[in-house]
């Protein structure tokens, strides 16, 4: 990917941070306790670290909002507050808007069916996403083992191929270090649980 003009963070970045602890405050990931908004920062230092634009790195840390916190509606206001880019970055990193939410399989076919349409700044902050998540997947399986599958609404079989199918539609777009690093990670996965 390319790089693009390195910025300072300023007051917008600032304000998405602040948005992005008040929508996620009191949420954690799954069976960790982890204070969630370590992913979201997560993302968006990756995001940076890949030379990646403010909006990219402000849509990294609102990503989850929309669908996690708020829908739609939730969606439109950091519209308001942010601009339509950033708007347009998180909607596509959402797979869905709807509560409670479809049904996973379908979700997430959808959402890799959707990987080579998307613009890429869209690509650079799901990019991050994914590989953020797949790290935690492969730290956590090494510290917890099997029991770390009980997390997830899927199974141990599907979560492995949504992440073996995201490492493959990020490299056929040659999306730089990032869907390097997601493919040697995903690989780390499969032969831990072959193993």
């Amino acid at each position: 990917m390319p790089v693009v003009k390195r910025w300072e963070p300023g007051d917008r970045f600032t304000a998405a941070l602040a948005f992005a602890v008040e929508t996620h405050g009191d949420h954690h990931r799954k069976g960790s306790g982890t204070p969630y908004i370590a992913h979201l920062i997560s993302v968006a230092a990756l995001v940076i670290e890949d030379g990646g634009s403010e909006d990219e790195a402000i849509a990294g840390l609102l990503h989850d909002a929309p669908e996690d916190r708020g829908g739609e509606p939730k969606l439109n206001e950091i519209g308001d507050l942010f601009g339509d880019d950033v708007r347009r970055i998180v909607a596509a990193c959402s797979d869905t808007f709807a509560m409670p939410k479809p049904e996973w399989g379908k979700r997430k076919q959808d959402y890799i069916a959707a990987v080579a349409g998307k613009q890429r700044d869209e690509v650079r902050v799901s990019l991050a996403d994914k590989l953020h998540n797949a790290r935690a997947i492969l730290t956590d399986l090494r510290c917890v083992g099997d029991e770390l599958w009980s997390r997830f609404s899927a199974d141990r079989d599907s979560v492995v191929w949504y992440y073996r199918a995201l490492a493959t539609e990020f490299t056929k777009l040659d999306a730089g270090p990032m869907a390097d690093e997601l493919e040697r990670v995903v690989v780390d996965i499969e032969e831990l649980i072959a193993a």
